[in-house]
Parts: C-alpha cells; structure tokens; sequence
C-alpha cells in the first residue's frame, strides 16, 4: 500500500516539472485621456497590450552535449488595442490608423464601429474595410470589392480579381511614416 501511494504521488508531482517550449514577452500599456466640455466629464480608456512569443528550438537537439545552442526562431507579435468610451469597450488587435499614399495621393484610414473607414485626400469616404475570421480585410468601395491585408512593414495590400482578364491584380498601399 505504501509503494502504491509513494508511486502516485512521484507520478503526481512528476507531471507539473516541465520545460518551457517557449520565451513570452508581454507589456501592457494604459492611457487614460479626460476630456471636460459643456456636455460634462468624458474618460477614456486605451489598454494596449503587445505579446511577443519565440518558440524555443535547439540547434542539435539529437548531439551528447550538456549544454546546447538554442536556434534562432521567428519572433510572433500579436498587439490586441482595448479602447473603452462611455462605457462601450472596443478591441482592435493592432491599430492601423494611420496616411497611405497610393498613386502620389495620400488616403487616411481610420478605425469606426465595425474596423476602418478609408478617405480620399479631400475627407470624402472612399471605401470601408472590415476584418474577416482570418485577420484578413474585406475592402468595399462603390464599384470594388477586395480581399486586403496589411504586411510586416505595415503597408495595406489589396488584391482584387478581374473578370475580364481573369487574372488577380495587386495594388499596395504605402504607410506614411512621419
């Protein structure tokens, strides 16, 4: 009986000593911004959150050696933005409001209610995205609708389908960085 609960209790206690498979970095940024106008006291709150998770590999994880050389993976940054205004919290994974040029004419996109508005350079509205399942854009303008993305260095990426030619176009639109 002795061997019995001994045994379980080395089972038990072997289960919770693991190794770590992966490094995460996390920072947490909040603002609290207060404006005061005739209508009374506003507060809003921006919670923004940035996750930085490596995935731990070994250079030769099959060798003899004690010590090993850990290869170098690629880093995943997933930035999750928490906006609360009168008291309606909105989340947006990365903000991308932000001037792209497309063309030598500057657009302005801007987040709304249901993911971003885009303006021309004379602030009419020109187009809506709305993001899909996939982290992914769905691009609708009067005569347009596209699948769009945007890459590493923040530029927005539409891809569009010709009927006619049967063939994808792509145009990029470059973030202004000032």
């Amino acid at each position: 009986m002795k061997t019995i609960i001994l045994g379980m209790s080395v089972f038990l206690l072997s289960l919770t000593i693991q190794a770590q498979n992966e490094n995460v970095k996390s920072e947490v940024k909040t603002t609290v911004t207060t404006v005061k106008d005739s209508e009374g006291e506003k507060k809003s709150i921006k919670t923004q959150e940035v996750k930085e998770v490596q995935t731990i590999e070994l250079k030769d994880a099959d060798s003899n050696v004690l010590n090993k050389e850990m290869k170098q993976t690629p880093i995943q940054v997933t930035a999750t933005t928490q906006v609360t205004t009168n008291g309606i919290t909105k989340v947006i994974d990365i903000d991308r409001s932000a001037y792209y040029n497309l063309n030598g004419k500057k657009y302005q996109v801007s987040t709304d209610n249901s993911g971003y508005t885009m303006y021309f350079p004379d602030g009419k509205k020109a187009a809506i995205l709305r993001k899909t399942s996939n982290n992914n854009y769905i691009y609708n303008a009067k005569n347009k609708t596209s699948y769009g993305y945007f890459d590493a260095n923040g530029n927005l990426i539409l891809e569009s389908y010709d009927y006619k030619t049967d063939k994808v176009t792509v145009t990029t639109y470059i973030i202004v960085k000032e």
